[in-house]
C-alpha cells in the first residue's frame, strides 16, 4: 500500500464522524432523528380502524425516515393507559401516540386523568376522519330520518336510540343529535356495536347511532339501513343516504364525525414534530394507503401541527358541553 493511500484512508476515517457531527450540530436537537425505532401507542385492541390506520402509516413512513415502525395496542377505558405511557415516555419522538375524538371525550368524561390532555401532549398532525350514522333496522317502520324525527316529536319519550357505552363518541353523538332535534327520545348505551345491532334486528331498538365502518357488512347485506349520516357531506360510500344536516331547520348545521391523528410529548423539539408530520402527510397521499384506509370508509387527510392542536381543542370543547347538557355523571 502507498503513502498516499494511507494517507487518504487517514484522512477518510477522520473525515466521516466529523461530518456526522456537524450535522448533527446543525440540526441543534442532539442525535439526528430518529437513530431508533419509533412506537406508536394505540390505545385500541388490534384490528380495529385505530389499529389498522396507525400500522398503514406506520409501514410507509417507516421507509421514509429509514427506522421500523412498531405498533403498540394498550387498551383501556378512555384510551388512558396509552396516552399515560406516552406523556411519561422520552419527549424525542421515538414514542407516539394515537389520539382521536375518544382522547377529547376523555378530557372531560373522567373526573381526574394522569395527565393535562392539552398541556402534555403535541398534537402532530390529523390521520382521518370516519363518518357515524343514523341506522334503523331494514324490516322496521322507519324508513327515512323524517319518519324517524315525526315518530319521536309524536310520541315524547318513546323512542330508543341505542350507541355502545356512554361516553363513546357514538353515544355522544347521539345525546346532541337528541337534544340538536328537539326529539324527547331515550339514549340506550350497550356493551358495545355486535349487541347494539343484536337489539336493533331484534326490535328493541327503534334506532343507533354508530361509525359506519363496521357496520357496512351489515348495510351492504341489507339487514339494516342508513337514515343519515351525521357528518357535513354524504359518505363516499353511501351517496343516497343523505347528511341529517339536509333536513334543515334546528339540523341545518349539525356535524359530528369521528377521527384520528398523533400526538408525542409536548416537550418534543419542533424539528421533530415537523419531520414526523411530514412523513406522515407524505404517507397519507400514497394511493394505496388512501384506497385501503378508504375500503375502512376512512378520509385519509392530514394537516399542520397547528391545525391537529385547534382541531383536538374544538373537539374537547365540543364534547365538554354535550357531556355538561346530557348530564353525564363524570367517571
Amino acid at each position: 500500500m502507498t503513502i498516499q493511500r494511507i494517507l487518504l484512508g487517514l484522512a477518510f476515517s477522520l473525515w466521516v464522524p466529523t461530518l456526522a457531527l456537524a450535522q448533527t450540530a446543525s440540526s441543534g436537537s442532539g442525535p439526528a432523528y430518529p437513530n431508533r425505532p419509533i412506537k406508536i401507542v394505540v390505545p385500541n385492541a388490534a384490528g380495529g380502524a385505530a389499529d389498522i390506520t396507525a400500522r398503514t402509516v406506520g409501514q410507509v413512513i417507516s421507509g421514509t425516515l429509514g427506522q421500523p415502525v412498531v405498533i403498540e395496542n394498550k387498551p383501556s377505558a378512555g384510551g388512558i393507559v396509552a396516552a399515560e405511557q406516552v406523556a411519561r415516555s422520552e419527549p424525542d419522538g421515538h414514542t407516539v401516540l394515537l389520539i382521536s375524538s375518544g382522547t377529547a371525550v376523555s378530557a372531560s368524561l373522567f373526573k381526574t386523568l394522569p395527565f393535562d390532555t392539552l398541556k402534555d401532549f403535541a398534537p402532530v398532525t390529523t390521520l382521518a376522519t370516519f363518518d357515524l350514522g343514523i341506522v334503523v333496522s331494514e324490516t322496521g317502520r322507519f324508513k327515512t330520518l323524517a319518519d324517524l324525527l315525526a315518530y319521536g316529536k309524536a310520541n315524547p319519550g318513546k323512542l330508543n336510540i341505542g350507541t355502545p357505552q356512554i361516553g363513546t363518541t357514538q353515544n355522544l353523538a347521539a345525546e346532541l343529535f337528541k337534544s340538536t332535534s328537539g326529539v324527547d327520545a331515550q339514549v340506550v348505551p350497550f356493551n358495545g356495536t355486535p349487541a347494539v345491532i343484536t337489539a336493533l334486528r331484534g326490535g328493541q331498538l327503534d334506532a343507533s347511532v354508530d361509525i359506519l365502518g363496521p357496520l357496512m357488512g351489515q348495510i351492504n347485506s341489507k339487514a339494516i339501513r342508513v337514515v343519515a349520516v351525521l357528518g357535513t357531506k354524504r359518505a363516499t360510500a353511501l351517496p343516497d343516504v343523505p347528511a341529517a344536516r339536509e333536513s334543515g331547520g334546528s339540523l341545518a348545521n349539525f356535524n359530528v364525525t369521528s377521527w384520528n391523528g398523533l400526538a408525542v410529548p409536548a416537550k418534543t423539539p419542533k424539528d421533530v414534530i415537523a419531520r414526523l408530520n411530514k412523513a406522515v402527510n407524505a404517507a397519507l397521499s400514497v394511493p394505496d394507503v388512501k384506497k385501503r384506509m378508504a375500503e375502512m370508509n376512512l378520509d385519509a387527510h392530514g394537516g399542520t401541527p397547528e391545525q391537529a392542536v385547534d382541531f383536538l381543542g374544538s373537539d374537547i370543547k365540543r364534547w365538554a358541553d354535550v357531556i355538561a347538557k346530557a348530564k353525564i355523571e363524570k367517571q
